[in-house]
């Protein structure tokens, strides 16, 4: 059984908070920059290049890419054989966000559902982070990290389409949802889809298809082809950088695929902004 020290846990998972924060992955600039090249319009050609200019500006003053600094949303594989020793990983993941939000002075944005007021001095600086656990074979922990805005979250969707409307319904419903959604989410946006499992299976799904590097092909030929498919219609809409109409309102479309009853058809879309803060460690 291999151990991991609490502490060294926190460290590294603070670490990766407070540059993200800050540092545009790669796959995402390199997809805004493609964006900018490609824009047919002058005016959205011009929002690109702010866009652009405000994350080298970022990450050259080490300052946060956007003033909606998220929650923060985590995917962590915990191999069967590694342990955590002085504490949980939970409270690891959850001391981590806390040190990283307060000392990177990144906004607390939890908040109770009801009144609204702010949690941070009761549950924690943007406590509690989202936290989804999977069981995997070996020796590591594996974990993902993204800062998930709420302007993005906003206009996400999910519903249970019946079987037989099949591919053209998912179609339809996710047209209808990025049309709904307007500039709302900040555009040129990473659109996840997940599709199958269950209504909660389905939501879990499309928001950790936003964690696949933008761009990249999907592992299944169908699926790659149906991606790239809803990335032209989607574009088709015409809403643009930050809503100022033109031909790159979507970055990327990303589609995880489950099993699901014979009798539904559950498909969820969730929405990424252009600041896609997103990374991935090993330990």
């Amino acid at each position: 059984m291999r151990e991991i020290a609490y502490d060294d846990l926190v460290k590294s998972v603070k670490a990766m908070v407070m540059h993200t924060a800050s540092h545009l992955p790669e796959d995402a600039l390199a997809a805004i920059e493609k964006a900018y090249q490609e824009e047919k319009s002058e005016v959205a050609k011009s929002v690109l290049k702010q866009i652009l200019d405000n994350a080298h500006l970022a990450s050259e003053e080490d300052r946060p890419l956007c003033q909606d600094t998220g929650l923060a949303v985590y995917f962590v594989n915990v191999g069967e054989d590694v342990k955590v020793v002085g504490g949980s990983i939970r409270d690891a993941i959850n001391q981590a966000t806390e040190e990283a939000y307060k000392e990177g002075y990144l906004r607390a944005s939890t908040c109770d559902c009801f009144d609204r007021h702010n949690l941070k001095d009761e549950v924690g600086y943007n406590l509690p982070a989202v936290i989804h656990f999977d069981l995997v074979p070996g020796d590591k922990i594996e974990i993902e990290y993204a800062a998930k805005g709420g302007g993005s979250e906003n206009v996400s969707r999910a519903t249970v389409l019946a079987p037989a409307q099949g591919k053209e319904g998912i179609k339809n419903f996710v047209k209808q949802v990025i049309s709904d959604a307007g500039p709302n989410p900040c555009p040129p946006i990473i659109v996840g889809v997940g599709i199958g499992g269950t209504f909660e299976v389905a939501a879990k799904s499309s928001k950790h298809a936003l964690f696949r590097e933008a761009g990249t092909p999907n592992t299944n030929p169908d699926l790659d082809a149906f991606e790239k498919e809803l990335k032209e219609e989607l574009n088709k809409l015409g809403i643009g950088a930050m809503g100022m109409g033109g031909t790159q309102t979507v970055l990327a479309v990303h589609i995880e695929k489950n099993p699901c009853h014979i009798a539904s058809l559950p498909v969820s879309v969730n929405v990424q902004c252009h600041s896609s803060r997103h990374s991935h460690i090993t330990l």
